[in-house]
């Protein structure tokens, strides 16, 4: 049976039901792949608090577990931490970015204009965002994760991989934990040093962060206005739909998540975090593992605060427990899930074309997601336009006999 089998079968409990069980803690950990790097990423080149960035995620995981009862993370924003990274931005910059971002959403939350929006998007070109971050996570799992270690760390990879297959349908031992843990006996055995990791424990609180104007200015020219586009193709509209989904039951609106992303990010920095978002990544990264409840962003949410509290002085140490080759593999796995939710508009040939040209067009251009989005919505709206009214044939009463 394929890994992938039956992944996205939208099997929720009861609204407001918790767990806590096996597949929750496997659920738990889908999203690391794509989270872990990027926060580790930014805590190394920046002036970040380590304590204050990993305990205020954590709540943040918290806050939605309660407020959603279903799967539904919090990321890192992807554009604001590839450009913390490369620019080495520091903290009271990103947290003027998180307050503006916020401001933003919370202005087209509350102005309407973002269901206004999600209506004007066609699901085909939803299809295709979906499709191209999709491409771009397996990209960065292949390209960069999985060969990380030179060939030990592929042939970790392969057999993370097998496993998972072997393992697949396996309600004693899911999936996810078997690599979890082929991950950890790696590390623990080529990488970790324990004397490290002990010398950094200790309890450590939030630093608050304070920006001034022209830090929010910089941060919203600087780091929002490229996040945009980016939060609104895939962190509102997609998990919107990708949340309708898999948990209809939930009844989870574009305007319901634009109100968490922007309260998020207007609380977030002032504690020290880094902005944050919903993700469908992050969504189709903790059901396909397993999780079907608030349970698995619990358990994920408290990993990180537990980390933040305890262990942030040997932070680097610690995160060397997750081998970037299994990092890989949870990517590629999320990232093929992702790529799979294209299989509703293969039927009708002008959606599919839309939602593959817009994947290619998300995938391989800089702003490809806010390009992918306006070309994609218009070519099908044009096409659409262009395409001949049907006619009827009107039969001559002589030939009826």
């Amino acid at each position: 049976m394929s890994v992938m089998t039956g992944i996205l079968r939208p099997l929720a409990p009861a609204p407001g039901a918790m767990r806590f069980n096996r597949r929750e803690i496997a659920g738990a950990f889908g999203d690391i792949g794509t989270d872990l790097p990027l926060i580790t990423g930014m805590l190394l080149v920046s002036n970040l608090d380590a304590a204050s960035v990993l305990i205020v995620f954590g709540i943040c995981q918290l806050a939605a577990a309660w407020h959603y009862g279903m799967p539904m993370p919090v990321q890192p924003l992807k554009a604001v931490a590839a450009l913390v990274i490369v620019q080495g931005i520091q903290a009271e910059v990103v947290a003027g970015a998180g307050l503006a971002i916020g401001a933003l959403m919370l202005i087209l939350t509350l102005t309407g204009l973002i269901d206004r929006l999600a209506a004007l998007i066609p699901k085909a070109v939803i299809r295709g965002i979906q499709l191209g971050l999709g491409l771009k996570l397996g990209w960065l799992a292949l390209g960069s994760y999985v060969p990380a270690d030179g060939w030990p760390g592929v042939l970790l990879a392969l057999a993370c991989l097998l496993a998972m297959a072997l393992l697949q349908g396996n309600r004693h031992l899911p999936p996810a934990m078997a690599a979890i843990a082929l991950g950890i006996g790696y590390a623990v055995w080529l990488k970790v040093d324990p004397t490290a990791i002990a010398a950094g424990i200790g309890f450590t609180l939030p630093t608050p962060v304070v920006p001034g104007l022209a830090d929010i200015w910089i941060g919203f020219l600087v780091l929002a206005l490229p996040q945009v586009p980016l939060s609104l193709g895939n962190s509102i509209f997609a998990t919107g739909q990708l949340a309708e989904q898999l948990y209809p039951e939930r009844k989870v609106t574009v305007r319901r998540i634009g109100w968490t992303y922007s309260l998020n990010n207007l609380v977030a920095p002032l504690f020290g975090g880094v902005p944050v978002c919903h993700g469908c990544g992050g969504l189709a990264g903790h059901h396909a593992f397993g999780g079907r409840t608030g349970g698995s962003v619990v358990i994920y949410g408290f990993f990180y605060l537990i980390l933040g509290l305890f262990f942030s002085g040997s932070f680097q140490a610690v995160v060397q427990i997750f081998p970037l080759p299994v990092l890989g593999v949870i990517l590629l796995v999320e990232s093929t899930v992702l790529m799979r939710l294209t299989r509703d508009v293969i039927p009708r040939r002008l959606e599919f074309a839309t939602a593959l040209g817009t994947g290619v067009i998300a995938f391989a251009m800089p702003q490809g997601f806010l390009i992918a989005m306006i070309v994609g919505t218009l070519f099908l709206f044009a096409s659409r336009c262009l395409q001949p009214a049907p006619t009827t044939t009107e039969i001559s009463p002589d030939v009826i006999t």
